[in-house]
């Protein structure tokens, strides 16, 4: 997978309704190294974004795309619920 763009990361978020700490890889190695769990709070969410496009290692996987949702993680339940109602 190539990395997100900035704009597909902005439309992501917004759709998702999460926070956007919700998706970075928090238990990857390199969110580690930049000592992101202490630097993200001051920053900006245009800074975020910027920093989640430029390394798609730091964007938490699995993530799954739909026309009207995003999902950041693998909880089985809510993929479940999502994929259901867009089969049904």
């Amino acid at each position: 997978m190539d990395n997100p763009t900035a704009e597909e990361i902005k439309k992501w978020h917004k759709m998702s309704g999460a926070e956007l700490k919700k998706f970075f890889n928090t238990s990857g190695q390199i969110y580690r190294s930049l000592e992101l769990s202490e630097k993200l709070p001051d920053m900006s969410e245009d800074e975020q974004i910027k920093l989640l496009a430029k390394d798609g290692m730091l964007v938490k996987r699995p993530l799954l795309v739909g026309s009207d949702f995003v999902i950041t993680g693998f909880k089985e339940g809510e993929w479940e619920e999502k994929l259901l109602k867009k089969n049904k």
